[in-house]
Parts: structure tokens; C-alpha cells; sequence
């Protein structure tokens, strides 16, 4: 929905009106300084309760998936007529092409009882190296054997986790990574009935901290999920963490990103006191958000050296009929690609 001139003049004046007082600054270093603390607490107390399967991801994020099934079979044919006429060097200059030889190379290998792969392959490419050189080696770090690769950052206890995972079961060449500053959190995600360690590694990680390791190399993913992850970090921080996200993404890979937009009812509730800084609120159990604009999204992605393939603000109005209440949401929504090429300009 498109809001009218004079509902947009009534949010802005509202939130002028709960920003005015600020929260003192030794506060603020508080909730900065534990805000993992915070959030363990928030998780303590809901667990997996409090939110929502997120269900909608796959309509918004086709890309969260590898190649559907229907076409995978049919890329596969072409693929082994290249092969079989010799073209397969030409063919795999292909992104996707590319993709789709790892998927096949890791099938073959798959269905041997043993575990190992078959000599002379014919494919050569980096994930499937190991494979060609003889028997299957233990994998070095968990998914290092998969041909599509995902990071959920900041996934709670999981509402998006296991939606992917119950997809990505007809989809066995893909693993799922997943990770959350709150132990509290990854350790539900661990705990859950559906969590698969053959195809999840959910583990604890501090975005802010960019000097901390990632369980798999720079270069090796191809889709980054940041859902509603970003509004909760410190304004300041929120450019290092996007670039150290950048430097994960294999070429051609996507991030994809959902948070909250400028004047979202979640900012126009805010009581006067709850102010951090400009359109950043700390909520009673100390807890954060952060609340964008489409260019704020754009400015900060590209400068990561993304190019921007999608950045839309998703406005809609929900309805409490039981309460008689209208509710305005606002979100932003981007699709961000890492260039294919060699030469993009490094983050700044």
C-alpha cells in the first residue's frame, strides 16, 4: 500500500516526538556492551516461542535454493552433451553451469556404498578437486563437500532454519550454516527434532567481531540471509559487518536482506526515553532496532562492493479486527550480488 502525504506527516512527527530524549550515554554503552547477554535472556525466556516460522522465504528468496529439480534435470542433459562433444570448457565458464557440474560430480560420488568417488572424472573444478585425486577424504570442516552452500546470520532459534532445511531434503548437495551471538539461541537450533548435523552446522559468532573465524574459507558461499539481523546492531558497526559478510560470498553469489523501514508501527510505539540515537531503539528487555531507508540499504551494500539487483520498501496494512486497530508496516527488502568479475572494488 502507498501511504497518503498525511500519514507519512503523522509518523514523522511521531517519531520526532519518542526521539526527542535521548538515553544516557552510560546506558547506551550498556546495552552495547551485553548485548549478547540481553539477547540470551530474551531467549531464555521464549525459546522458540516467540516468533514465527518464517514460511514466506521461499517466495521472496527463490535464491535461498539451488536450481529447482525440473530444470536441474534438463541443464543436466545439455551438460553432458557438452561433455560428451568435448565443450565442457567452454560450458563451465558458465556461473551456472559451473554450479551445476559440482552438483552432478557430488551425486556421482554420493552413491557409492563406500564413500568413494570415482577415478577419472571428467569435471574440474575446485569443490570437487579432492574427489578426482581418489578415495573421498574426511571433510576438513563441515559442508566443505557441498556444491551450494548457505549462512543464515543471526538465526535465533531457527524460524527460518528449518523451513530451508525441510526444503533442502530434495536438495542433498546443499548445506546450511548458521549462526548466532546468543549460545542460548544456536542452542535451541541444536536441540530441535528437525536439526540435521549431515546438512546444519549452527554455531556462535559475533558479526561486530571481524577478527573472528568462520568455520569455511573466504569465497565459498552462495547465499547470505540477513533477516532482520542488521536493525540490531549498532548504526556505527553496521558497515564492517556487511563488508566482512561481502568477503564470504563466492563471485556471483547473493545476500539477501529483510529488516525494518523508516516508520514502521515498531518505531512509532516507542515511549519517549527509548532513543539511542537517530531512528535507533533500545526496547524494555534491552534488546535493539534499528530502522532503514531504501537508500540507507543501497549506500551501505555497494559500498561492500555488491551490486544491487533488488532494494524495495514493502509497505502494507494489517488489521486486528478483534482489536479494531490499524497497523502500518514497513520493511525493506534487497538482493545483493557479488560481481562475477575479479576486479571489483574492494570495501571501503
Amino acid at each position: 500500500m502507498q501511504w497518503s502525504k498525511e500519514e507519512e506527516a503523522a509518523a514523522r512527527k511521531k517519531v520526532e516526538e519518542n526521539s526527542a530524549v535521548r538515553v544516557l550515554l552510560e546506558e547506551q554503552v550498556k546495552y552495547e556492551s551485553e548485548a549478547s547477554k540481553y539477547w540470551d535472556t530474551f531467549y531464555k525466556i521464549h525459546k522458540n516461542k516467540f516468533f514465527k516460522d518464517r514460511n514466506w522465504l521461499l517466495r521472496e528468496f527463490p535464491e535461498i535454493l539451488p536450481v529447482d529439480q525440473n530444470t536441474e534435470e534438463n541443464a543436466k542433459e545439455l551438460l553432458w552433451d557438452h561433455v560428451k562433444t568435448n565443450a565442457a570448457n567452454s560450458f563451465s565458464r558458465m556461473h551456472c553451469a559451473t554450479m551445476l557440474e559440482e552438483k552432478i560430480h557430488y551425486k556421482k560420488s554420493s552413491v557409492l556404498s563406500d564413500g568413494q568417488s570415482k577415478a577419472g572424472s571428467n569435471f574440474s573444478n575446485v569443490d570437487s578437486e579432492e574427489h578426482r585425486k581418489g578415495p573421498l577424504k574426511p571433510e576438513p570442516f563441515p559442508g566443505s563437500n557441498a556444491t551450494f552452500r548457505i549462512l543464515e546470520v543471526g538465526c535465533g532459534a531457527g524460524n527460518s532454519v528449518f523451513p530451508i532445511l525441510d526444503t533442502l531434503q530434495n536438495a542433498p548437495e546443499s548445506f546450511l550454516y548458521c549462526c548466532d551471538f546468543s549460545s542460548g539461541a544456536v542452542e535451541l537450533v541444536k536441540s530441535h527434532s528437525a536439526y540435521r548435523a549431515a546438512q546444519c552446522c549452527a554455531f556462535v559468532h559475533d558479526v561486530c567481531d571481524d577478527g573472528l573465524p568462520y568455520p569455511f574459507p573466504d569465497g565459498f558461499l552462495d547465499v547470505i540471509l540477513l533477516v532482520f539481523v542488521l536493525s540490531s546492531i549498532h548504526p556505527h558497526r553496521m558497515q564492517g559487518v556487511v563488508n566482512r559478510l561481502s568477503k564470504l560470498l563466492k563471485p556471483g553469489g547473493m545476500l539477501l536482506f529483510r529488516d525494518y523501514g523508516r516508520y514502521d508501527k515498531t518505531q512509532l510505539r516507542f515511549k519517549t526515553g527509548h532513543c539511542l540515537s537517530e531512528n535507533f531503539y533500545v526496547r524494555g528487555d534491552g534488546t535493539r532496532a534499528y530502522f532503514f531507508t531504501k537508500g540507507e540499504v543501497h549506500n551501505m551494500f555497494c559500498k561492500a562492493g555488491l551490486d544491487e539487483k533488488q532494494n524495495l520498501v514493502d509497505r502494507r496494512l494489517q488489521v486486528n479486527r478483534k482489536k479494531q486497530v490499524k497497523m502500518h508496516r514497513v520493511w525493506v527488502q534487497g538482493k545483493f550480488q557479488k560481481p562475477l568479475h575479479l576486479t571489483q572494488k574492494a570495501p571501503t
